[in-house]
């Protein structure tokens, strides 16, 4: 008997010994492994160079412009009110400098949001959102004039404000720079 109590003990302390060794290695892996884990997600400057933005649409106000930055270029992101979709609808296509149906301008299912870079197809400047002749934005600089979804009605501009890469993931929510599931290039 008085070898079963001995190796109880023992049989404890060797317990203990692999349970701490194996504490120990675990705790070791997983402070070895945290910094080459941490390394493979993006970093400021990558995410600054594309990676796709998200956008909560729901704060946005009917008529209201919220301006975003996507890769470093300015972004304007659009409500339009029911007049401004109705009106949109009804130019013709023969009153534009660079001729592009409403439908073209925005995604289907989703009238009255515009998503569209936010610089002159001129010079670059940025254009004022609710300016000018036609509900849209006028450039200060030169005097290139913008319908409410971002096409150009006046120059010396040369064509519409450019449509980046965007989808709906909900109907309050773009992902700006992928579109289809697909990332921009």
């Amino acid at each position: 008997m008085a070898t079963e109590a001995t190796a109880g003990p023992q049989g404890t302390k060797r317990d203990f010994l692999f349970l701490a060794t194996g504490a120990g290695l675990a705790v070791g892996t997983a402070a070895v492994a945290w910094p080459f884990v941490a390394s493979m997600a993006p970093d400021a400057a990558t995410i600054a160079a594309g990676a796709p933005l998200d956008v909560d649409l729901s704060p946005i106000q009917d008529g209201q412009i919220v301006n975003v930055f996507w890769r470093g270029k300015l972004i304007f992101v659009r409500k339009l009110t029911e007049k401004e979709v109705t009106d949109m609808k009804a130019v013709p296509l023969s009153d534009m400098i660079d001729p592009a149906s409403f439908e073209s301008r925005v995604k289907k299912g989703h009238d009255q949001w515009l998503v569209s870079y936010g610089n002159c197809t001129h010079l670059g400047c940025v254009p004022i959102g609710h300016s000018g002749s036609y509900e849209g934005w006028s450039c200060p600089c030169h005097g290139s004039q913008f319908d409410a979804v971002g096409r150009v009605r006046r120059g010396p501009a040369p064509t519409n404000l450019p449509i980046p890469p965007y989808a709906f993931e909900t109907d309050t929510k773009i992902k700006i720079g992928e579109e289809g599931g697909k990332a921009a290039a």
